[in-house]
């Protein structure tokens, strides 16, 4: 599966003591051979990432802040 910049995705962890990581495509570095992504962590941490297959997976998109209704 391919990714572009903008798609929120999730990370599966390997082990089933860590939680999945979330963030955010910021770059596809490459696509051939294989997939290479720039992603910003929901942490705040930045990493270059390879994925191996079934990895990362599409992540519903936050959701909206609201703010206060119109006319208040």
């Amino acid at each position: 599966m391919l990714f572009e910049v903008g798609d929120r995705i999730e990370h599966q962890a390997r082990s089933t003591e860590r939680a999945p990581r979330r963030g955010m495509i910021e770059e596809v570095v490459t696509v051939d051979p294989a997939p290479r992504y720039r992603i910003l962590w929901d942490d705040g941490h930045e990493s270059l990432y390879t994925p191996h297959d079934g990895a990362l997976l599409r992540s519903p998109p936050l959701p909206e802040l609201a703010g206060p209704a119109p006319g208040r």
